[in-house]
């Protein structure tokens, strides 16, 4: 199920990708549009194994074999910041201006959603599911132990952030890019929360390898976080 979904949220991110750039048009030529692409998915594949590797420290150093270790592991945090890096490293590169994130935003949401979805599958099987709980919500996902849903948390974020992002781009005509900024923000945010109720190796100051990512980040985009009005075109707030 997990590996069917996997390549559906590719399949189906890609071609509602392809749909949005033939509706709404595109303000960066073919060329370096395709430069972008690689560079997202160069950086996603190597972010995703690195951050995902170094989730658990000590098993990654007692591995047997450290590069099967590090495929085999993966994350969408460090998919996410390592695909971010690689547009910004080929964007210096073929010297491209124009923020490119915009176009990204709905089918990423689209195609995390469908990869959770997957994730839930496999219950306690795959290390994305949360701590045991007595809430209301929990559910036994395997192991007869009422635990934290967090694929299901995760969706219900993800179509909130959705509507969420959807409704501030009709009411402020935005910045070039602040809506894959805004979903960026909103994303770490959640993530570094959900974290907390999730099993995960915690260093000695109690935080994971992706909170710790997370919080690099957040750091990364602190003038947006700051000020938020950077987002928004100033002379052109729609109050209707």
């Amino acid at each position: 199920m997990h590996t069917i979904t996997d390549l559906l949220s590719l399949f189906i991110g890609f071609r509602y990708y392809l749909f949005l750039k033939k509706q709404h048009g595109d303000k960066i030529n073919a060329a370096n549009r395709l430069w972008i692409v690689i560079g997202a998915t160069l950086g996603a594949f190597i972010g995703s194994r690195l951050i995902g590797a170094f989730e658990n420290p000590p098993s990654l150093f007692q591995s047997k074999n450290i590069f099967i270790y590090f495929y085999s592991n993966k994350t969408i945090v460090g998919g996410l910041l390592g695909g971010l890096a690689g547009v910004e490293l080929i964007k210096k590169l073929i010297k491209e201006k124009t923020a490119s994130g915009d176009l990204f935003t709905y089918p990423l949401i689209l195609a995390i959603i469908i990869g959770r979805i997957g994730c839930f599958s496999m219950g306690v099987y795959e290390e994305t599911y949360g701590l045991p709980s007595s809430l209301p919500l929990a559910m036994n996902l395997g192991d007869t132990i009422p635990r934290h849903p967090v694929c299901l948390y995760e969706i219900i974020f993800l179509i909130a952030d959705w509507f969420f992002i959807a409704s501030i781009n009709k009411k402020y005509v935005l910045q070039n890019g602040a809506m894959f900024k805004i979903f960026m923000i909103s994303y770490l945010c959640f993530r570094f929360l959900l974290d907390f109720i999730k099993p995960h190796y915690a260093y000695s100051f109690s935080l994971s390898t992706t909170q710790v990512t997370c919080l690099a980040g957040l750091i990364y985009y602190y003038r947006y976080i700051l000020r938020p009005k950077n987002l928004v075109q100033h002379t052109a707030l729609i109050t209707a």
